[in-house]
């Protein structure tokens, strides 16, 4: 067997129109939506460099620019914080700091689902294999989620995705993976479903915002074929994996957030915030007036 390609790319779907933070979302891409005192998509890339990821690719749309240029060098802010002697947080944001040229964008112009916007950086990911962020999900670790899954890429090689156990009345809002044996911290994949009605679901194992993919997916999603939602479905894409390549579903350690959800992002902002040991003696206080 040849040697593992090391894992060095990610692609972060940032398209999305965030509907459901309306209006806050009319003019600030969702992305953008603080957590305490950083954004969604700093969560995102801050866990997958600390998975050793180097290069990053963001898939745009309309009314993303604030992403890039959140990412990009502030000279006249890093001047005035030097200025005004606020040295901590001018080495916080120059810590964030992109090397150079290790962040790309590519417009995803329609609307075509998640399997669309992953073909959409097909340049980018090219022979490699690679990892996929969804910042919705935001995830509270003690290692980050991703660096999990690149350690369990090393174990088994092919294709490894984050899951996690829901209620089966909720299925139908996931792909959900058909198990071929359950070892516990690892599951062997015999099959994906995009969004199963519960009563036909194979399992209430639902795959969350995290994959690590073989390059191999994308001449599966180019055949552009509909799924659910007449979208293009990763899920499909990567269904047609099994059988040609390891595939398997890690039992991450942490806690998933859907930020896509207007409860669950209050929800992290207080979990985030009780890690915090300059704010959570503050927030439990606070907390007591709403019990």
């Amino acid at each position: 067997m040849s040697a593992l390609k090391p894992l060095k790319k990610a692609v972060l779907p940032v398209a999305g129109l965030g509907t459901r933070f309306l209006p806050a979302t009319k003019a600030l891409a969702k992305e953008m939506l603080p957590v305490v005192d950083r954004p969604l998509i700093q969560y995102a890339v801050d866990e997958a460099r600390a998975a050793g990821i180097e290069q990053f690719c963001l898939i745009t749309g309309r009314g993303k620019t604030s992403i890039v240029e959140h990412f990009d060098v502030a000279y006249e802010l890093e001047k005035t914080l030097e200025e005004r002697g606020k040295l901590d947080i001018l080495a916080e944001l120059r810590a964030m700091a992109m090397e150079p040229g290790s962040m790309v964008t590519v417009r995803q112009q329609v609307p075509m689902g998640l399997g669309h916007a992953i073909w959409c950086a097909r340049a980018f990911i090219g022979d490699d294999p690679f990892a996929i962020l969804l910042p919705d999900d935001l995830m509270l670790c003690e290692e980050s989620c991703t660096a999990q899954l690149a350690t369990a890429y090393r174990e088994t090689g092919g294709n490894v995705v984050a899951i996690e156990e829901v209620p089966r009345d909720r299925v139908n809002r996931y792909g959900v993976l058909d198990v071929a044996e359950d070892k516990g911290r690892l599951v062997s994949v015999k099959g994906l479903v995009e969004k199963p009605a519960p009563e036909v679901a194979p399992s209430n194992l639902t795959i969350i915002g995290r994959y690590v993919l073989m390059p191999e997916v994308i001449g599966h999603l180019a055949r552009m074929e509909r799924g659910a939602g007449n979208e293009v479905q990763l899920t499909d894409g990567m269904a047609r994996l099994i059988g040609t390549q390891p595939f398997h579903g890690l039992r991450y350690e942490g806690r998933r957030f859907d930020c896509g959800d207007k409860a669950g992002f209050l929800e992290a902002q207080i979990a985030f915030a009780l890690k915090r040991p300059d704010m959570a003696p503050a927030v439990r206080e606070f907390l007591k007036r709403y019990s």
